[in-house]
């Protein structure tokens, strides 16, 4: 199985640093995935309020810190859940 067709990423880091609302960006990730694919959000921090509304979606999530002010988070479908 190809890993790279499941996965989506995004990075918002300098949406963010130009002062730009990302969530919208986000969500059109969050619209654009098909079953089973995950979502990889780049940002320049965890984003926690984040989490409550992919939840809602659907989505667990996994964060990994890369560096100071880079963050990795996974948001992949919960068992179950198809888009």
């Amino acid at each position: 199985m190809n890993t790279d067709n499941m996965i989506v990423e995004i990075d918002v880091r300098e949406d963010i640093k130009q002062k730009i609302e990302p969530f919208s960006k986000i969500m059109n990730a969050v619209k654009s995935l098909e079953a089973n694919q995950q979502l990889v959000l780049h940002a320049p921090f965890n984003p926690f309020p984040l989490f409550k509304v992919m939840k809602k979606k659907g989505f667990t999530h996994h964060s990994e810190q890369i560096d100071k002010k880079h963050w990795k988070i996974t948001f992949s479908p919960m068992k179950g859940e198809f888009l």
